[in-house]
């Protein structure tokens, strides 16, 4: 059995999981500089409800 395949998420490129990519998933650091602004740009989101942090609800008041 040999090493696995994977498609970097960004570019698609095929590559192998092994120490060879230390950005792995990614192929390159730029790929994972991409997906990251991606998601800071809120291109990318986790599915589910929003959370609403302002609602005052028991466990959600800052600690001190």
């Amino acid at each position: 059995m040999g090493v696995p395949k994977v498609r970097c998420p960004t570019c698609q490129r095929e590559l192998a999981w092994s120490d060879e990519f230390p950005f792995r998933p990614f192929c390159s650091e730029r790929c994972k500089m991409v997906d990251l602004g991606a998601w800071f740009a809120e291109e990318r989101k986790v599915p589910g409800e929003a959370a609403d942090l302002m609602s005052g609800e028991e466990g959600s008041e800052p600690r001190d």
